[in-house]
């Protein structure tokens, strides 16, 4: 089977495109992926001879840059950015996925318009894989959708599910509700009307959820609104990083604790990449006509190689077709039972 081609969008992230063509020659050394980068063809091919790659990976001219805070609103205006024209390169088919550590709103917001909704599709939602204590956590929503129904939950709980068994490799994911507690009559009326659907759905769902389940390995998708996922992903990377620089604090106060930190030196490499968002690579956007992943805005080329990899592997995977499969089916159960 040919590599699937992933267009990057090498005007995205908070450290310009060098970081961008860096890790995009990665993933296609490290990989094998076929990579495009869209940007302004002059730049881009620069930066590769700058690289000592001149010619190596596909150029796609993309003159107009969306700025990482700016307004969405402007930012769809741009019909030649480099978003823009990446996600039409997925949905004409000359490219299979998309990955852009750029402006994260305007990013999701393009892919709906550009790629449309997958079918029974209401809402794509932004997804997260979070490292808990024996593999990976998916969170959805993650800011997409602030305000949703029963039936949105519901369709992110079939769209985790089935990332988490395609790119996770997990069988039977296990699907939790985020709630104030684990009790079934926890919750605000949202959260009480989604778990008695969950309940009777064909997922593997094991009940309501709390912050802390997050990390132990007690289920394999979390679902809540986007406006909850948003908080809880945003105060989670802050609480790594806080943790890391309280470490490296303590550490520095005196000379037996250097000491033993360089002893512990390995130790503590291995957990912060096991704890390191880059190595994940990014956040798929579940639910439309495509696949895209979108990265941090401080990702580094590494960072940039994973999300390139992670958008291989989602294209590889086939998990539109499994999501199209299950909402289809549940359709027609719905249709079944009120018949």
């Amino acid at each position: 089977m040919a590599q699937p081609r992933v267009v990057v969008d090498a005007l995205g992230g908070d450290h310009g495109p060098a970081v961008a063509v860096e890790g995009a020659l990665l993933a296609a050394r490290e990989h094998g992926v076929a990579v495009s980068l869209v940007g302004p063809e002059r730049a881009l091919a620069d930066e590769l001879a700058r690289l000592g790659a001149p010619g190596a990976l596909e150029v796609v001219d993309a003159p107009e840059a969306v700025g990482m805070a700016e307004k969405v609103s402007l930012s769809t205006l741009k019909k030649r950015s480099s978003i823009q024209v990446g996600l039409e390169s997925v949905r004409d088919g000359r490219a299979d996925a998309f990955f852009s550590a750029g402006n994260t709103a305007a990013c999701w917001t393009i892919a709906k318009m550009v790629l449309g909704a997958l079918e029974e599709v209401d809402r794509p939602a932004l997804a997260a894989v979070v490292p808990n204590r024996s593999g990976h956590t998916v969170l959805l929503d993650v800011g997409a959708n602030a305000q949703c129904k029963a039936r949105h939950l519901e369709e992110f709980a079939i769209m985790g599910s089935a990332y988490a068994r395609g790119v996770l490799h997990i069988a039977r994911p296990r699907v939790g509700l985020m709630s104030l507690g684990e009790e079934e009559t926890k919750g605000h009326e949202l959260v009480r009307d989604v778990h008695e659907v969950l309940k009777a759905s064909s997922l593997n769902f094991v009940g309501n959820v709390e912050g802390h389940d997050l990390f132990t390995g007690r289920v394999d998708v979390v679902v809540m609104d986007g406006f909850t996922g948003n908080v809880v992903l945003k105060a989670c990377e802050t609480l790594a990083e806080f943790v890391i620089d309280l470490i490296r604090q303590e550490v520095g106060r005196d000379l037996r604790r250097k000491a033993g930190a360089f002893l512990l030196k390995p130790a503590f490499r291995a957990a912060r990449r096991r704890s390191d968002p880059g190595e994940v690579g990014g956040a798929p956007l579940l639910g439309v006509k495509g696949c895209c992943v979108i990265g941090h805005g401080k990702s580094r080329p590494r960072a940039v190689m994973h999300g390139i990899r992670t958008a291989a592997e989602f294209h590889t995977s086939r998990v539109n077709a499994a999501i199209e499969t299950e909402l289809r089916a549940l359709g027609a159960r719905k249709e079944a039972a009120s018949a």
